[in-house]
């Protein structure tokens, strides 16, 4: 119903004896007791129309991840006297070295395979990690 129908149907209402009354239709449902329908009907106006703002959102910036190809245990350096292979902000290109993975006494090189930025370090050095795990976030070169 639209405001101009539910104020000629407050109207047509107002000189019987019905005190309350309840109309649902679909999703739409009202409710009215016969002392508040003189004051309603005078509040009623013509609906304003509103216009729809969708606001754009900045793309987000899509990165790739590095992530575990086995089990065990991450190393970012070599070992514990170098520097990391890699830190956040670092550059890197298809085949760089970014950390290293060891299990049983296997180690295994993690490499970039893409050219592009390191934007996270996921995992800390020394820590246990799982297959399939991001290590790094990359955003790739333009």
């Amino acid at each position: 119903m639209n405001p101009q129908e539910i104020k000629e149907f407050l109207k047509s209402i107002k000189d019987t004896d019905i005190e309350e009354l309840q109309y649902q239709s679909g999703s739409d449902s009202l409710y009215f007791k016969k002392s508040d329908v003189e004051a309603f009907v005078a509040e009623i106006k013509e609906p304003v129309k509103v216009e729809e703002v969708k606001i754009k959102e900045p793309p987000k910036p899509a990165y790739i991840a590095i992530k575990s190809a086995m089990v065990g245990t991450f190393s970012s350096a070599s070992n514990n006297d170098k520097p990391p292979f890699v830190r956040e902000g670092s550059e890197v290109a298809p085949g760089k070295k970014v950390g290293q993975i060891e299990a049983m006494k296997i180690i295994k090189d993690v490499n970039s395979k893409v050219k592009g930025k390191i934007v996270k370090v996921c995992v800390s050095n020394g820590e246990s990690v799982e297959y399939g795990q991001e290590l790094f976030l990359l955003e790739p070169a333009k």
